[in-house]
């Protein structure tokens, strides 16, 4: 038996009659937030570029896998040889040029013709719209890059960089004169617009703001331990609390 079948043998064990208590008693949908955690924290581990606790989240995120097929299975609804099938299947399909007579010799040609590929797919016929299958669900900015990068493969997009450029500073000001109910229409079209000129510099929103979130954490945290804690910081004006922020940020330079 290898490891695979060994994990496949112990989730079955968990959720057998005489197994879990907790495992026996969880739904797809009791799983959800377990799923999107685990995948979150194996994010955390590529961001720090921790591998072994990569090794560790992955299996984190693995078990979820396993899980959500061990329940679809009692159901009768698929196993875990169908997820796999099925995905083997999916990456063959679309890798013709490695596992077919077609040619792709760049990363964008590959993107083209997957693209293409799944467009001809059974589901994808019946979208109305070149946005239609973006999950609501992901994060905003996560989601809405996907929809921009949509609209652009169908042509809605600026020909160069300084149109979305432009068009922050549009937005800026507009949210400069918004007032009442409005703000935060015009906040989030800015927003909209901060991440669509992420996409024109070949940046992912989501991946940037969360290593920005970390580096005012670690900033802010250094900033307090000079102020001699929260107490210390809370006694500073802004001129001298902006003095341990750069100071802060020296050091991390």
């Amino acid at each position: 038996m290898d490891w695979f079948d060994e994990l496949l043998g112990v989730m079955a064990r968990l959720r057998a009659p005489d197994g879990c208590p907790w495992d026996r008693e969880q739904t797809h949908r009791s799983l959800r937030p377990y799923l999107l955690e685990e995948t979150y924290e194996a994010l955390e581990a590529v961001d720090a570029e921790d591998w072994p606790r990569l090794s560790d989240e992955l299996g984190d995120v693995l078990l979820q896998v396993v899980f959500h097929a061990q329940l679809a299975s009692e159901r009768g609804d698929f196993d875990i040889a169908e997820v796999c099938r099925g995905i083997v299947t999916k990456l063959k399909r679309r890798h013709p040029h490695v596992f077919a007579d077609s040619v792709a010799e760049t990363p964008d040609e590959v993107i083209d013709r997957w693209e293409k590929i799944k467009r001809e797919e059974d589901g994808y016929q019946e979208r109305e719209s070149a946005v239609d299958g973006i999950p609501e669900i992901l994060p905003a900015l996560q989601r809405a890059y996907k929809l921009q990068k949509r609209a652009s493969r169908v042509g809605f997009d600026w020909p160069e960089v300084s149109g979305p450029r432009a068009k922050v500073d549009e937005e800026l000001r507009e949210v400069d004169e918004a007032t009442g109910d409005a703000l935060e229409h015009e906040v989030g079209d800015l927003l909209f617009a901060v991440v669509n000129l992420a996409r024109f510099l070949d940046v992912e929103p989501e991946g940037a703001l969360r290593r920005a979130n970390e580096r005012f954490a670690r900033r802010f945290r250094s900033v307090e331990e000079q102020a001699g804690g929260s107490d210390g910081l809370s006694r500073m004006d802004l001129e001298e609390m902006d003095v341990l922020w750069e100071r802060a940020k020296a050091e991390e330079a």
